[in-house]
């Protein structure tokens, strides 16, 4: 068997997937654009991997998004030659492959590629000078490679029913859903919740972390972020005295953090999300938009709520509804429908869609 990734340069949600896969496919080997071993886990680095030409090219540990105009004809130049199993990881290109003849190819679809599709005005709005001028004419060619290689593909599993859509609308194909595996057993309730709401992510634009500061400096309540990024500088700026930030914690420390919070405040458009599965996974609500893959994980009135838009006015809204409904949440229910994502439930779906 071989695992195609698009770049192993950092442990995501991404890898998270690719360890689950060699645990059910532990012969498999693995290629990818760039690697660097150092940031990866030990059951990936147990792994035999193989590099396209990208790796070779200057600054492409750091910089291998640049070069991916030539990310095509790397994975085409991939020789997979004697794998009758293919199963390439998607978000970045990875499923353009050519696999042997009679070998089966299976893409786990984390999402089609966001920069030239859903995101493509947000990347270029906030592109260089050359870069901006350039990526209409490469970005329109790149599309159309793109959906040509969906059809090289024999099955698409999406990470969930919003991926599943955006599936359809770009490639035109069917796709199985299987969510990705969440470590759920790491995680479990305690008895002295805080007053404190919860923020973890990544400080980038499209987190939308600024909801959750404008939001929490109208309400006035405290409010834990944790996390770093492009972003965290001017967040940190603009937030009030109740507003605590915290660059990372330990895995003892996000469990606390979950498991004390009042709430967790999920302010992305995900194409999944593990992170509210992890706040129920420690008996905590969520509050989320109501869009992406976090629609699959939270039963509203359940396990949280929902809110409409992508503004503090409407996260203010919900945080005030949260509260006058919080005494009819059950930590056990968000504990049990956090377990429909456990590890276990990911290999069932993926074995059942190789059959």
């Amino acid at each position: 068997m071989a695992i195609i990734h698009y770049w192993l340069v950092t442990m995501r949600g991404g890898e998270r997937v690719i360890e689950r896969l060699l645990h059910l496919f532990p012969n498999a080997d693995i290629f990818t654009h760039v690697y660097v071993p150092e940031k990866m886990s030990d059951i990936i680095r147990a792994r035999k991997v193989t590099t396209s030409f990208i790796s070779r090219l200057p600054g492409a540990t750091k910089h291998y998004q640049k070069y991916l105009p030539l990310m095509p004809m790397a994975l085409e130049e991939l020789d997979l030659r004697g794998y009758d199993l293919v199963l390439s990881s998607e978000s970045g290109p990875a499923k353009g492959v050519i696999a042997a003849p009679d070998a089966l190819h299976l893409s786990y679809v984390h999402s089609p590629m966001r920069y030239l599709w859903d995101h493509y005005h947000d990347y270029r709005e906030t592109a260089g000078t050359v870069s901006r001028a350039l990526m209409p004419f490469l970005f329109h060619r790149l599309r159309s490679w793109d959906v040509t290689s969906a059809a090289r593909v024999d099955r698409l599993v999406a990470n969930s029913n919003f991926i599943k859509r955006r599936i359809a609308r770009t490639w035109g194909r069917e796709a199985e859903v299987v969510h990705p595996p969440v470590a759920t057993h790491l995680f479990g309730k305690i008895d002295a919740v805080e007053p404190h709401y919860l923020w973890v992510g990544q400080m980038t634009p499209y987190k939308r972390a600024d909801l959750a500061v404008e939001a929490f400096n109208r309400l006035g309540l405290p409010l834990l972020m944790v996390g770093d990024g492009e972003m965290a500088a001017e967040l940190r700026r603009r937030a009030g005295p109740n507003i605590r930030f915290v660059e990372r914690l330990d895995l003892s420390g996000l469990q606390h953090a979950y498991a004390s919070a009042r709430a967790l405040i999920f302010t992305a458009e995900e194409d999944f999300g593990i992170v509210p599965v992890e706040a129920m996974a420690s008996g905590r609500p969520v509050i989320a938009y109501g869009r992406g893959g976090a629609l699959d994980s939270i039963v509203p009135d359940q396990t949280g709520m929902f809110f409409d838009a992508q503004t503090p006015d409407s996260l203010v809204e919900a945080v005030e509804r949260f509260e006058r409904w919080l005494p009819h949440f059950d930590p056990d229910c968000a504990i049990a429908q956090a377990a429909r994502f456990a590890p276990e439930r990911f290999d069932d779906g993926m074995i059942a869609a190789l059959a």
